[in-house]
């Protein structure tokens, strides 16, 4: 089974009805993604998660409020990840590795701090710790990112402005609309609303600034283009520096979504450090 034929599948805990997709290998150490400011689960790109799960089961899945799923999006980033916990408890997943892109990579940070135990591989792409500088772009990309973005929109917040880049992303667009039956709901407006009241609480630090990062116990990589002009690139360095043993790549000519615009890169890259050897073995 793979992306474009996964049915969607939902799980009920604690009275709310989480909507996901599970495909790829059907043994392995699941990896579960978690998606983008207003994005669910039509938003990945197949070239990315049917390439991870050729070695791996893949989950897809949309958090509460978001997409097909029930419940309401919490206003805190920290809440939204108490929803993977119970999630991840409904579907028995006692270990697995965890992909977060942008406000998803937010999510899994917060998971992270809480459940290092429940993780065995942290992916963070495109995003920012808590506290984290301010886009210089911020009317731009107000004007782009309203939760029903077209191509254009996704050109000026996802990839680079080269024109190879243009048509990688032009590319990935085409990707990910191959999938036309079983598709998720667009996100509500009142979601919305909600998921930019947590991303600004995730703007202002809580004590010493990414002192808590430091609580993040598991093997980790960060992912980002040169030129992420929503959470500037800067933060993936931020995260790299105060995360105990993290990895950081940073893909050319690119934005936020570089692992949509380098996938096979990207897929090679993310396969070694998930199957890399525990840190310490002599593997």
């Amino acid at each position: 089974m793979r992306h474009g034929d996964a049915p969607t599948r939902f799980v009920e805990a604690n009275g709310v009805r989480y909507a996901y997709r599970r495909f790829g290998a059907v043994q392995g150490v699941p990896l579960v993604f978690l998606q983008h400011f207003t994005g669910g689960l039509d938003h990945w790109d197949p070239a990315v998660t049917d390439g991870l799960g050729r070695g791996r089961p893949v989950i897809l899945f949309d958090n509460a409020g978001v997409g097909l799923s029930g419940g309401a999006v919490p206003p805190t980033i920290e809440a939204m990840a108490g929803h993977v916990a119970a999630f991840a408890d409904a579907l028995g997943l006692q270990r697995f590795d965890l992909l977060g892109f942008s406000m998803g990579g937010m999510v899994a940070q917060a998971y992270a701090k809480q459940h290092s135990d429940r993780l065995r591989r942290l992916i963070l792409v495109g995003t920012g710790p808590r506290g984290g500088d301010p886009t210089p772009y911020q009317a731009d990309v107000a004007k782009h990112a309203r939760g029903n973005g077209n191509l254009d929109d996704f050109l000026f917040l996802f990839f680079g402005r080269s024109e190879a880049a243009v048509a990688a992303g032009k590319a990935f667009w085409d990707r990910r609309h191959q999938r036309t039956t079983d598709l998720d709901a667009p996100i509500r407006p009142e979601s919305i609303a909600a998921q930019v009241a947590a991303a600004r609480d995730w703007a202002l630090p809580k004590g010493e600034r990414f002192a808590d990062l430091k609580a993040i116990a598991v093997p980790t990589l960060v992912v980002n283009g040169a030129e992420d002009v929503m959470i500037p690139t800067i933060n993936s360095f931020y995260l790299q520096q105060h995360t105990p043993g993290a990895q950081l790549i940073l893909y050319p000519d690119a934005g936020r979504a570089s692992h949509f615009q380098y996938p096979s890169l990207f897929v090679e890259h993310a396969g070694l450090f998930l199957d890399s050897p525990p840190p310490g073995s002599l593997a």
